[in-house]
């Protein structure tokens, strides 16, 4: 299985970075946008976990969610990977006031770990992917057409572990089917039991 853990925007963030792209997606032929519907901002991916394991990750995720408080937080500006200059991928960045999302994300890849789910190893860095290049290029014209932007603050209260299934999405994208869904902080609902095959979608 190819997994990943999130976390998902509300409905109405999504709503308005969409729209501040609308016409702006339009004038960019040459990127591959991703679906809005499927924004989100991963804390660990894990390409390969047997069905086994799910039951011991999930077990940890939910004792690790528990563990930090809900975060303020606001998608602002914009980025590219691996750098502007010869862009693969161009993201919305996002603003974390608190700064708990890095230990967040440790967390959820130490477990993740320990459930011999084998997470990425790569540097985290808290975004939104927005779009994807055919081949390095330089990609600072919209890096500047996004990095005003600021959305609405909101409050993340929750991680989603989502099953990627390659290209059996629209036009060929991914399709992400979310397994289970953990509230973070002790004082928060229990964790919700799994969603049977929801698909990641608002």
């Amino acid at each position: 299985m190819r997994l990943f853990v999130a976390i998902v925007p509300p409905e109405e963030v999504l709503e308005d970075l969409a729209e501040h792209l609308g016409p702006r997606r339009e004038a960019g032929p040459d990127l591959r946008w991703t679906d809005p519907q499927q924004w989100h901002l991963t804390l660990a991916f894990m390409a390969q976990v047997t069905e086994r394991r799910l039951d011991d990750l999930g077990e940890r995720l939910g004792r690790v969610a528990r563990r930090h408080t809900p975060l303020g937080l606001r998608v602002v500006g914009a980025g590219c990977f691996p750098h502007v200059a010869r862009a693969r991928v161009l993201f919305a960045g996002v603003e974390d006031p608190g700064a708990g999302l890095p230990d967040l994300a440790r967390g959820v890849r130490g477990v993740a770990a320990k459930a011999g789910a084998d997470p990425d190893g790569g540097r985290f860095r808290a975004h939104l992917t927005l779009a994807r290049l055919p081949r390095p290029a330089d990609a600072t014209r919209w890096v500047r057409v996004l990095e005003g932007y600021a959305g609405p603050q909101w409050v993340a209260d929750e991680l989603t572990l989502v099953e990627s299934h390659l290209g059996q999405g629209r036009g060929g994208r991914p399709r992400y089917e979310v397994v289970d869904m953990f509230a973070l902080g002790r004082g928060g609902p229990p964790d919700r039991p799994a969603p049977g095959g929801q698909e990641l979608t608002q």
